[in-house]
């Protein structure tokens, strides 16, 4: 089992749908007051990665990861990163690469499946403070790399990794591109591409990057083909599809996590809802809320309170 038999969550009335649970939570929520200590930490390959740091003097730490286009900066994690506080835990957030206000230094950047950077912040964090526990969030991407790193690389984990929690993954990653190229989607899929687009521009100015006719793609698997796959390893998109979607390695998950996965997400395939991983695995508790639409989960807009938050806390403090 652990298939979470229901969820308590139900968005407030007013958000009468997936893209008002998605849309408003990441356009007008104001970011909650947290006061980072950042830290530049160099990866093996020359290139650096930012973290920032929240500190509640703390045994435990929490390394929060961000979604696809993200920072530390985006109110899901500012509000993610204040509520590991509030539970007496230091919080770890920190930026993939370009994430964090100025270029990487390489041509290559990041992609769902980068789990040496994970294992590289939390095996820094750990030469840094010797943490007794240490517990992981992430939040759409960051949940699917967050998965990833604990089913792929379940025998290279720190013993002292304990727990997880992630919202809102797109743990099947070529279905869920393909929900996104569908015409209802197409706000979303234009804003990821215009902002890839600016960091690419930016590649340009240091590497060869051919970016003649961008205006032309029109959907991830397009990007991905052209972009992302030759800049990282991959054969092809398919390739890059087949080895970083986190529903295909589930099954070896080792430790207790809980997946969060809104039924009304705009951004999810039927194929996100790994069911069968979840009855198979004693360690995957899957949690599927009728609605909350993507890293959305407000339960009072106003008062800035999150679904995601309070749930994050009590799994990691061991309810189910």
């Amino acid at each position: 089992m652990p298939l979470v038999p229901s969820s308590s969550y139900r968005a407030p009335f007013f958000l009468f749908n997936g893209h008002l649970q998605t849309i408003l939570p990441s356009t007008l929520r104001k970011a909650p007051a947290v006061t980072y200590t950042r830290e530049r930490i160099d990866t093996p390959d020359e290139d650096f990665l930012d973290l920032d740091w929240s500190c509640a003097e703390s045994e435990t730490l929490v390394v929060v990861s961000h979604g696809l286009e993200g920072d530390t900066h985006r109110p899901y994690m500012k509000g993610m990163v204040r509520a590991m506080n509030k539970a007496g835990w230091d919080a770890l957030a920190w930026n993939y690469r370009s994430c964090s206000g100025e270029p990487n230094r390489l041509l290559r950047s990041y992609h769902m499946g980068v789990m040496e950077d994970l294992h590289l912040v939390i095996a820094h964090a750990l030469a840094k403070k010797n943490y007794s526990t240490v517990f992981l969030v992430g939040f759409s991407m960051g949940g699917n790399l967050t998965l990833n790193y604990l089913s792929q690389w379940a025998d290279k984990i720190h013993p002292q990794v304990k727990r997880a929690a992630v919202f809102s993954v797109p743990c099947h990653m070529s279905s869920a591109c393909d929900q996104l190229a569908k015409p209802q989607n197409r706000i979303y899929m234009q804003r990821f591409l215009n902002t890839l687009h600016q960091k690419l521009l930016l590649k340009a100015q240091s590497f060869t990057v051919d970016l003649s006719n961008y205006h032309q793609i029109k959907t991830f698997e397009q990007f991905d083909n052209r972009f992302t796959a030759p800049l990282h390893g991959f054969k092809d998109a398919a390739d890059y599809y087949q080895r970083c979607s986190s529903a295909l390695h589930l099954q070896h998950l080792q430790i207790p996590t809980l997946l969060v996965n809104a039924k009304n997400d705009p951004f999810l395939s039927q194929e996100c809802f790994p069911v069968e991983q979840a009855q198979e695995n004693p360690h995957l508790y899957l949690e599927m809320p009728a609605t909350g639409g993507h890293v959305g989960f407000t339960e009072n807009f106003l008062a800035g309170t999150y679904y995601s938050e309070r749930r994050a806390v009590e799994f990691l403090k061991g309810a189910e």
